[in-house]
């Protein structure tokens, strides 16, 4: 049985991965917030850079949008806010965040989205929202945890508009 702050979808192809990536962003936008953060968890090649190609769409970012596997942050402005993409797949601890200047990325004004949380996960466990990306056939399962109030309202946006299909 599903708990209240969860929602899950089936994924068919990349197509429905950036939507459901749109669908998030635009239920965000409908809410008064100025900073958010999102744990984006799944093997490699599951879609977590895809998903946050749809997200970034919906907020009306052009031009390509990056894995940061290397530079281990991409970020996006869009109106006065700005998007970080993070990968922490080869961080080693806590510790390792401080050198990205982590802090400073979480201020007003501040999205930020996270491949591989699990790496550094006292900060993971305190995403608004908890995304995992499952192998399923050809798709993907798609699995959405709220981890605060505004994730909660997230996820209620989303089930009434039956967003995720």
């Amino acid at each position: 049985m599903r708990e209240p702050g969860e929602l899950t979808a089936e994924l068919n192809d990349e197509a429905a991965t950036r939507a459901a990536g749109s669908a998030v962003a635009r239920a965000l936008l409908a809410r008064p917030t100025d900073r958010i953060l999102v744990a984006l968890s799944g093997e490699l090649g599951a879609g977590k850079t895809t998903w946050v190609r749809g997200f970034l769409e919906a907020l009306g970012v052009t031009g390509p949008v990056r894995s940061p596997t290397y530079t281990l942050i991409e970020s996006y402005g869009f109106g006065e806010r700005t998007v970080h993409h993070l990968d922490w797949y080869r961080l080693g601890d806590a510790a390792d965040l401080e050198g990205l200047g982590f802090r400073d990325l979480e201020g007003p004004g501040q999205w930020v989205l996270v491949e591989w949380p699990e790496r550094v996960p006292e900060v993971g466990q305190r995403a608004d929202l908890r995304l995992a990306l499952d192998y399923r056939g050809m798709g993907r399962t798609l699995r959405l945890a709220a981890g605060s109030a505004m994730g909660e309202a997230v996820l209620a946006a989303l089930k009434t508009a039956n967003a995720l299909g």
